[in-house]
């Protein structure tokens, strides 16, 4: 029975008794022992009373092996089960839990929900081998760095188109800003940093991939080459016309803030709109103005130091006519300019001959010299040519050389020939 109890028992727990033991055989006293096993005077009494009149055994917690006061019942632990099972089938154990409490009123420990579903199989454990990277301390103050991508995703599961969540993120604080795109570009890159600015102000420094929205892959021109500038992307120009500076990462894992938060939207985000039946993008756009605050209250923290390094935006300065596509064209000598597969006529006199034409976020155009916008308009309608009239011109016969042309008549060797035929032989 003594070996069958030194089994049961836990390494604290034969501590304990070795101790105990000794108090029994009078080399340690009772307060030596309080002392030595960090325990009060009377809890002592007491296990040596308990050692004393049941042995061994006697060393180990009562409640061993008895059900919890605060154990969940069998029949509560299959509801929540089976409604796993319809509702949240693909749902992680944490995420089940918010929902479970949110939705249906069921509050559950989520290690606790992760035990169940494990044990009936609805769960599986998953350990990931990463690779050894360098971790980056955050940035100390707010507005310091954010972090910028896009995200494709299937983000409706078929009820709706795919789409690009526009995503930004501060470094320091992790407060997450974006918005759903049909596609990842320069106008949808442009708008979502207006918005975010609007709000919270100019960063000093974005975060952002090698892109071509955001790093520009065209090579550099002479001029550039002799003056060693590198050619700017459109999204890049606008960002140093406002004092932002732009930084590029050379992996994905670099900027792994924002590559975490999307890996967690597409995850949680994705069954959250699949709850709300969400299928366009303006409506998940809706959704997000409510969302993101309630996510940024629990997820994001404190700086680590005080104060918003954020700039407010200048009076008087023209946001839209830095925030859009600049392209340099031709002004011809009719004052039209050809954009796009359309021409406009410029009806302000200018001397130039090269004009800025501007694709603005909402769609619009204009034209623009040093600064200056000029007035134009869109031609619809072109004039018809004028067709030239048909001249019939009269067909000649083809010439005939003749008998005597060097064509038919020419020397080769002894004979002449007419035609490849020899006419007469040579003396």
């Amino acid at each position: 029975m003594a070996e069958e109890d030194m089994i049961m028992a836990r390494q604290g727990e034969l501590r304990r008794l070795h101790v105990i033991e000794k108090v029994l055989e009078g080399m340690v006293k009772q307060v030596e022992a309080a002392e030595i096993l960090s325990l009060s005077g009377r809890q002592i009494r007491r296990i040596v009373k308990r050692i004393r009149s049941e042995g061994s055994r006697g060393i180990i917690h009562r409640s061993r092996g008895r059900p919890s006061n605060r154990r969940i019942s069998d029949k509560m632990k299959e509801r929540v089960i089976n409604l796993y099972r319809r509702q949240y089938k693909d749902f992680g154990p944490t995420l089940a839990s918010e929902k479970l409490l949110e939705r249906n009123g069921i509050r559950v420990n989520d290690e606790t929900l992760r035990m169940w579903l494990i044990g009936t199989g609805d769960w599986r454990k998953s350990r990931r081998r990463r690779r050894h990277r360098q971790w980056r301390e955050r940035k100390q103050h707010e507005g310091e760095m954010v972090q910028m991508d896009g995200s494709h995703h299937d983000w409706f599961e078929g009820r709706g188109p795919w789409c690009v969540l526009m995503g930004i993120i501060d470094d320091a604080t992790g407060r997450v800003f974006g918005g759903f795109y049909d596609y990842e570009g320069t106008i949808p890159a442009m708008d979502s940093f207006k918005r975010y600015i609007q709000k919270y102000g100019l960063p000093l420094s974005v975060y952002l991939d090698r892109y071509k929205t955001y790093k520009s892959t065209a090579k550099p021109t002479i001029e550039e080459e002799l003056n060693d500038v590198e050619p700017l992307s459109d999204f890049e120009r606008a960002l140093r016309e406002l004092g932002v500076e732009v930084v590029h990462a050379n992996s994905p894992q670099a900027k792994g803030r924002i590559e975490r938060l999307f890996g967690t939207f597409q995850d949680r985000l994705v069954k959250e709109m699949r709850l709300r039946g969400i299928r366009t993008i303006e409506e998940a756009n809706a959704f997000l103005e409510e969302y993101l605050p309630i996510y940024n209250r629990r997820f994001s923290v404190s700086p680590i130091e005080g104060g918003d390094l954020h700039r407010l935006l200048g009076r008087g300065l023209a946001l839209d006519a830095i925030l859009c596509i600049k392209t340099e064209r031709t002004l011809r000598n009719d004052f039209t300019v050809a954009h796009n597969r359309k021409l406009y006529q410029v009806e302000d006199k200018v001397n130039t001959s090269r004009v800025m034409v501007q694709d603005r976020i909402d769609g619009s155009i204009h034209i623009t010299h040093k600064n200056r916008a000029l007035r134009f308009r869109e031609i619809t309608e072109r004039p018809p040519r004028e067709k030239k009239p048909l001249t019939l011109t009269k067909r000649s016969k083809p010439y005939t050389p003749p008998p005597s042309h060097p064509w038919r008549r020419f020397k080769f060797g002894k004979h002449r020939y007419e035609r490849g035929r020899p006419i007469e032989s040579q003396p």
